[in-house]
């Protein structure tokens, strides 16, 4: 995106100055004053979006946290706040939560939830969408048995699939279809190597 620039006026009259309607000049300020630019031309979306995602199980524990920012720099802090969301969504039915300035998207599946955080700005269907891609992703790469025990069977992957739709906080992909694809050539690459390596041996 380009950045939105103060153009200086084209003047119609060779003395470079704009005339009024009285035939005078127009005071245009002094030579080498700063022009004044309306605040909203200088604020420009980021795309820094995400702001975190993790997924806790049924009793609030983390079993995958992922920190973009250093709105919560160490893990202590991190979990506090983990524990604080799961408090706020565990026993409801709503699927937006906004919770010490963030907007938190959040959903169930059995004994698992899945978070993602963003700023009190953000749009909450670009956070869903996030959240739906890395559901919908999973639930793909775990054969629709999304629940404690074959998530962290699977660890390695569900960290790929994070890594895949969410990189620095940047929204990279939220296409499901897309991630498992990534995904699959991912995993087709490295089975590869393995056996370059084991006819090398």
């Amino acid at each position: 995106m380009q950045k939105a620039e103060a153009r200086p006026r084209q003047h119609d009259h060779p003395g470079g100055a704009a005339k009024g309607r009285g035939g005078g000049d127009r005071a245009t300020g002094p030579p080498g004053a700063p022009m004044e630019i309306p605040a909203g031309l200088m604020l420009e979306p980021s795309l820094y979006t995400i702001k975190a995602i993790f997924i806790l199980d049924s009793f609030g524990q983390r079993l995958l946290a992922k920190y973009y920012d250093d709105t919560f720099p160490s893990t202590k802090e991190q979990k506090s706040f983990e524990r604080n969301v799961f408090n706020k969504t565990q026993k409801t039915d709503s699927e937006i939560a906004f919770l010490e300035g963030l907007t938190i998207v959040y959903k169930s599946s059995i004994d698992l939830f899945f978070y993602v955080v963003g700023s009190p700005h953000e749009n909450e269907l670009m956070l869903m969408s996030v959240l739906t891609c890395l559901f919908e992703s999973l639930n793909h790469m775990l054969r629709k048995n999304v629940e404690k025990r074959t998530l962290v069977e699977n660890m390695d992957g569900v960290f790929l699939v994070v890594d895949e739709i969410v990189d620095g906080g940047v929204i990279l992909e939220s296409d499901p279809q897309q991630v498992v694809q990534k995904l699959n050539f991912r995993v087709l690459q490295s089975a590869k190597e393995q056996i370059k390596w084991s006819l090398l041996k």
